[in-house]
């Protein structure tokens, strides 16, 4: 397998980043992981508008250009012959001393792109659904780099790989005045009484309001445009704990697995512990929605 590394293809295990990165000194950097499916990245331009944004945002780079990163992923699907992956574009500081930086990197960043074979999912997860726990930390709205992918990604993969443990598939996150934020890997939508509602994401705070931690997902943006044309809409809103309970259906989003039902929060049942009508209607939709956005049909 060929990866793309600053500019160059190399084998895998030929491929090398200093050890005086910023990634591995200092964890310093982002990353975005996608899907891809019939030769092509679903919505490459807005995994990597998204990058580059917090890239800006968080003071890496500003010199990251949407279309060469573009052109990149799908060179290297052609490169190593791939029709279905998941790929992975790693950005980090580079050769970079942060004591000496003036607060922006006058060093090129570096960058990694890896496509692998898809992550496969036992079929159960999608007809059955998954259980949720919650996750023992909080996230924090006065925390810059909430709501960005950063690197610093051990403690939502130290309580994901809790909740594996206890049967569960995923951990949800609440944040410090205890509203639902997400998942550790996902976004999370609730159903209640046919409509569709989730968390504010970034950037879509209403005036005043402290900062969101939420992630702005490329799946929950897809989802949110499939449920305006299935004339089910969805509601930007604070949701408590006791509204994630109460809620007839609910579901997991990110570029992985795209829609996954959650039938319970660790002993609790959400509805009648299967997964919804509405949910379902919104993973065929959007199995449909890759395929035409991929095939260009």
């Amino acid at each position: 397998m060929k990866v793309w590394l600053n500019g160059q293809f190399v084998d895998r295990d030929e491929a090398k980043v200093s050890v005086f990165d910023a990634g591995y000194q200092h964890g310093v950097g982002l990353f975005e992981t996608m899907l891809a499916r019939n030769g092509k990245v679903f919505r490459a331009e807005r995994h990597m508008r998204r990058l580059a944004d917090s890239a800006r945002e968080m003071r890496l780079s500003e010199r990251l250009r949407i279309e060469p990163l573009v052109d990149a992923l799908q060179l290297v699907l052609n490169e190593n012959d791939q029709d279905s992956a998941r790929v992975r574009l790693t950005l980090t500081g580079g050769d970079l001393n942060l004591l000496q930086s003036k607060g922006q990197s006058a060093s090129d960043p570096t960058i990694l792109i890896v496509a692998q074979p898809p992550t496969e999912y036992p079929d159960d997860f999608f007809e059955k659904g998954v259980v949720v726990m919650i996750a023992a930390g909080r996230e924090n709205p006065l925390d810059p780099m909430a709501g960005h992918k950063t690197l610093n990604y051990w403690p939502r993969i130290q309580q994901l790989q809790l909740a594996a443990s206890h049967g569960a598939g995923e951990a949800i996150w609440f944040t410090v005045s205890n509203h639902l934020a997400a998942g550790s890997v996902s976004n999370v939508f609730l159903v209640k009484d046919g409509a569709l509602c989730t968390p504010f994401a970034r950037g879509e705070e209403e005036s005043g309001a402290l900062a969101s931690t939420v992630m702005p997902g490329i799946t929950r943006e897809a989802i949110i445009e499939l449920a305006d044309e299935m004339s089910i809409g969805t509601g930007r809103t604070m949701i408590s704990i006791e509204d994630v309970l109460e809620a007839d259906e609910v579901f997991l989003t990110n570029s992985s697995w795209g829609v996954l039902p959650v039938t319970g929060v660790e002993r609790e049942s959400i509805g009648d512990g299967t997964p919804g009508e509405i949910t379902k209607r919104l993973r065929e939709g959007w199995l449909e929605l890759i395929d035409r956005e991929t095939k260009g049909i």
